[in-house]
């Protein structure tokens, strides 16, 4: 095997890495601004020089070898390392400017994240802010994404983090239904009402909750299911039943009584309830651009309702 590459093959892994992220040439070429053709010889090349074929190509997709898929993690670990390389000199420039990129969940970026982007902007005028909303876990390894807002116990392995809020999860509906169907005085009573829940799998019918000394586990069950928070509290404000939702998600209409908390001595559990932390790779340098990010997130949902005990 040849040790000595020219330089050039610097720029062939880069683009051969940009072709498998994008899925193709043409798409990978939009992104580096060259023609399919050019971004073509520049992989053709590279597969020269290492004298193993890496892609297959077809006339439909393209497939990665399994020279091409050990090649493609060591192309990614290079890019990557060239972006921290890239970031060093923003780490230390005092004026924060450049793109932030930041996964949460859609609710979350919607109700929580979103109100807080104005003042942001206005206080930093040179920082453009990308947010990607959606409920998949992002790689914050694998994908352009620079921060991702997470409810997690602690920072998984090879994460950093800060922790911003703590996420209630609450029953409510409202004054006319609870009216006509009565309130329920303990989590068994759920099982007699209808309910509005997540539905994306058989737990999600499993309403676990808790309180000093006790804890229960009711089966519910409803005419109406929906996977995102905001429909399920347009099917409750609709007085469609008793739905399971985010406490910031429903903050609102509780506060304008359009929406009364069921079971307020008792703490409802979700795999969605927790901390919230934003979370970024340990290992990467910080540009100026994240930490005024971070800080200002920190410092506007510091002051949200915590979990006992969470540091504020």
């Amino acid at each position: 095997m040849r040790i000595n590459h020219p330089p050039e093959c610097l720029s062939d892994m880069a683009a051969f890495a940009c072709v498998v992220d994008c899925g193709s040439f043409s798409a990978a070429a939009r992104r580096m601004g060259l023609t399919p053709s050019a971004v073509s010889r520049q992989v053709a090349r590279l597969e020269a020089v290492l004298q193993v074929r890496l892609l297959e190509r077809t006339t439909r997709k393209l497939r990665l070898t399994d020279a091409g898929t050990a090649a493609y993690a060591r192309c990614q670990d290079m890019v990557s390392a060239a972006r921290e390389v890239l970031a060093l000199s923003d780490t230390h420039t005092a004026e924060p400017r450049g793109l932030v990129r930041v996964s949460m969940a859609k609710a979350l970026g919607r109700l929580v994240i979103h109100p807080l982007m104005p003042e942001f902007l206005r206080r930093y005028p040179e920082v453009d802010v990308q947010m990607v909303v959606t409920d998949r876990t992002v790689d914050l390894f694998e994908e352009a994404i620079d921060l991702a807002i997470r409810v997690t116990d602690a920072p998984p392995p090879g994460l950093a983090g800060r922790p911003l809020m703590h996420i209630r999860h609450i029953v409510c509906a409202t004054p006319q239904y609870l009216a006509d169907a009565g309130t329920p005085s303990h989590p068994h009573d759920l099982a007699q009402h209808r309910c509005l829940y997540l539905g994306e799998d058989e737990r999600d019918r499993h309403w676990r909750f808790d309180r000093a000394g006790d804890s229960a586990r009711v089966k519910v069950s409803g005419r109406y299911v929906a996977n995102h928070s905001e429909i399920r509290l347009e099917g409750a404000l609709q007085h469609l039943g008793i739905a399971s939702l985010p406490e910031f998600t429903a903050r609102a209409a509780l506060q304008r009584g359009t929406l009364i908390e069921v079971l307020p001595g008792w703490e409802h559990r979700t795999e969605y309830a927790g901390t919230a932390w934003l979370l970024y790779p340990s290992n990467r340098f910080l540009p100026a651009k994240l930490r005024v990010w971070i800080d200002y997130l920190v410092e506007k949902l510091a002051t949200d309702t915590k979990a006992p005990g969470m540091p504020r």
